[in-house]
């Protein structure tokens, strides 16, 4: 008796990239399928359990089986290879794109998406139009079209009735005022755990960082504060958000200005950014708080300076616990303030930029009129 198709014995490397293809499920469907073939024979699963799981003959799982104890991982891709397409006719094919970008379940499918063998099914045997084509060919056509196989989104559409008053105002005060407008938030939560993220490294050989998602240290939150004008970023690191932490980072923006005039602070709708307290302190040191409109945080220039933060000292790290990541936080801003470029540098770097571009596109034997 022949012994049953199953894959070798799995390295500790392949088996942890089987699984991560098959729990994030991006990338090509084909490649998905193939490693859950591999990672199915390698848990002991018989041929038939495996083709009724990815629903496949029992034919081409022993394929795959096969090929995978021959060329490792590299058999995941997918090879394509054949003859000559079928024609198929544009209206057809414009009809193919409409039914692929309709949600099943409008066609009367019990489906909330499409996978191709499905999809050419319902173009066979259930749609009003009947056409018939591979999956193959069905791919080329979406891709054709770019329609790829994307993962479902989100998204928040601001309910605020003041929405285009409080975005005027932050334009209006940014480009009219820009040295005295300031921005406020708070950047977190900041856990202490292995933090994954990007670095050089050689082909092959990445960095590692120990596995240990524990957080023993607590949360902490980073307050800060951000200059329009000067592009100076500080702030402090909190235990918690509180409407005391926010007073307290309006008093060090007011002590920036200290001449008395008024200054402009942006700012989101957390409940610990409006109290009573805070709206009457601002009013008696001529602080005007400008909100953002609801889920429109985006509007507030601080968010952009929080992504360096995460991306130079927060991903890739091991912190050991809170202090050392606020002393690496501080200098990070240290490094970054002193490295900012003035306003006033930027601006000759513009009319020096625009000189050249302008010289380049002057007729070749002109002479300039810059003096010399």
């Amino acid at each position: 008796m022949a012994e049953p198709v199953r894959v070798r014995r799995l390295s500790d490397q392949e088996g942890q990239q089987l699984l991560r293809i098959t729990r994030r499920g991006a990338g090509s469907p084909i490649r998905l399928r193939r490693a859950m073939v591999v990672l199915a024979s390698a848990g002991g699963n018989t041929v038939p359990a495996i083709a009724r799981l990815v629903q496949a003959d029992e034919d081409t799982i022993r394929q795959v089986v096969h090929r995978f104890n021959e060329m490792g991982m590299a058999s995941l891709d997918p090879q394509w290879a054949g003859g000559r397409p079928r024609q198929i006719s544009p209206d057809e094919e414009q009809f193919i794109v409409e039914t692929a970008n309709t949600r099943p379940e409008k066609l009367g499918r019990p489906f909330t998406r499409w996978s191709i063998r499905k999809f050419a099914d319902h173009l066979r045997l259930h749609s009003s139009r009947r056409v018939r084509v591979g999956r193959e060919r069905l791919r080329q056509i979406l891709r054709r079209h770019r329609i790829t196989f994307q993962r479902t989104k989100t998204w928040e559409e601001s309910t605020d009735p003041d929405r285009d008053t409080k975005l005027a105002r932050i334009e209006y005060v940014s480009s009219h005022f820009p040295q005295r407008v300031f921005a406020f938030d708070e950047f977190g939560p900041l856990v202490i755990r292995p933090q994954a993220g990007t670095q050089w490294a050689p082909t092959g050989h990445p960095h590692r960082l120990p596995a240990n998602y524990h957080k023993l240290h607590g949360v902490r939150h980073f307050h800060g504060c951000y200059s329009v004008g000067d592009d100076q970023l500080w702030g402090v690191v909190r235990q918690r958000k509180s409407a005391a932490n926010t007073l307290t980072a309006l008093k060090s923006i007011r002590a920036a200005r200290p001449d008395g005039a008024p200054i402009y602070v942006i700012l989101d709708n957390l409940s610990a950014h409006k109290g009573r307290k805070i709206r009457a302190w601002a009013t008696r040191n001529k602080v005007e708080l400008c909100f953002t409109p609801t889920y429109a945080s985006w509007a507030n220039p601080i968010e952009a300076q929080f992504g360096p933060l995460r991306t130079f000292v927060i991903a890739g790290s091991n912190h050991p616990n809170h202090t050392v990541l606020t002393r690496r936080l501080q200098a990070y801003l240290r490094w970054r303030n002193a490295n900012a470029r003035h306003p006033d540098v930027l601006a000759a770097q513009r009319r020096e930029r625009a000189r050249i571009r302008n010289e380049r596109q002057r007729p070749w034997g002109q002479p300039t009129t810059r003096a010399a």
